[in-house]
């Protein structure tokens, strides 16, 4: 192995590494919170930031073997091991736990081999789509330049941790403190503390069970998903482009998990919502073509 290989492949044992260590503090979460909700809710929300740190590096390291022109065959089938573990078992892991957890808690209990399954599904459709991307041929990987075909994993495990995430803090604003300082957040939360976000979130444990599954199948379908990048690049106005980027950071910084919430369940049921849009509009036009002849 090339020395120049070493830098990219690190950053993606940091992807797996950070992965693991999300398992570990949800088995924290169960095993030494000592009936202290308080306890339970902080090491699950450290393994959420943890599923999210995981894919700031499988972002870099793929940038920083572009950069090194550092590709190789040996670098391309440890992202995939690392995606497995830190998209694809551990979200559903967490989401398991949380389930049994906070069920009762609800007036959900369910079964733990049901929750297994959905869990099961989820990680094992994760892993499948990982193959199919790798078995497939180079014309059909240049096209994935502007779009996907399938939910792309980190958007499915996104789209879980940050449901699990925003349910921690609505149940328990007080995680959303730093150093003793309340966020944003929190102080947006106390505003609203005469909502009674129960009757929402007691729901959250059944709806978790029906998600995992969902996205699986949604990882291994063809539905398309556009390509960020193609997206944000796409026309001539890119200053505006800039613009929005910018105030969105700016939102993300006040209320980073509810943006992540709405980010990646936005992006996973627009890959859905876009196609019938697209067939609505097409229609539409062509009413009004026929309507003017």
């Amino acid at each position: 192995m090339r020395r120049i290989h070493i830098l990219p492949n690190l950053i993606t044992l940091a992807n797996a590494f950070v992965g693991l260590l999300a398992l570990a503090k949800g088995i924290d979460a169960l095993t030494l919170s000592g009936g202290d909700p308080v306890v339970f809710y902080r090491k699950m929300e450290a393994a959420c930031f943890l599923v999210f740190l995981g894919m700031v590096f499988d972002s870099l390291d793929g940038l920083v073997a572009r950069m090194a022109k550092a590709h190789s065959d040996f670098g391309a089938e440890l992202d995939s091991f690392s995606d497995a573990l830190t998209f694809g078992v551990v979200p559903a892991m967490l989401t398991k736990m949380l389930i049994e957890h906070e069920g009762p808690i609800s007036g959900y209990t369910g079964n733990p081999r049901l929750h297994f399954i959905a869990a099961a599904a989820f990680a094992l459709m994760a892993i499948l789509r990982l193959v199919r991307f790798n078995l497939e041929s180079e014309k059909e990987r240049a096209g994935h330049s502007k779009s996907f075909h399938g939910l792309p994993s980190p958007v499915a495990a996104g789209a879980v941790a940050s449901t699990i995430w925003l349910y921690l803090i609505l149940r328990r604003p007080e995680l959303e403190q730093t150093d003793g300082t309340p966020t944003p957040m929190h102080r947006l939360l106390g505003w609203m503390e005469n909502v009674d976000w129960g009757p929402l979130l007691d729901v959250v444990p059944l709806l978790l069970v029906f998600m995992l599954p969902a996205l699986g199948l949604l990882m291994v379908s063809r539905v398309r998903y556009v390509h960020l990048t193609s997206l944000i690049l796409r026309g001539r106005a890119q200053f505006f482009t800039l613009v929005t980027i910018v105030f969105a950071v700016f939102l993300f910084l006040l209320a980073p998990v509810p943006i992540l919430f709405l980010t990646f369940n936005g992006f996973a049921l627009f890959g859905l919502v876009g196609p019938l849009l697209a067939r609505w509009r097409a229609r539409r036009a062509a009413g009004e073509v026929h309507a003017q002849r």
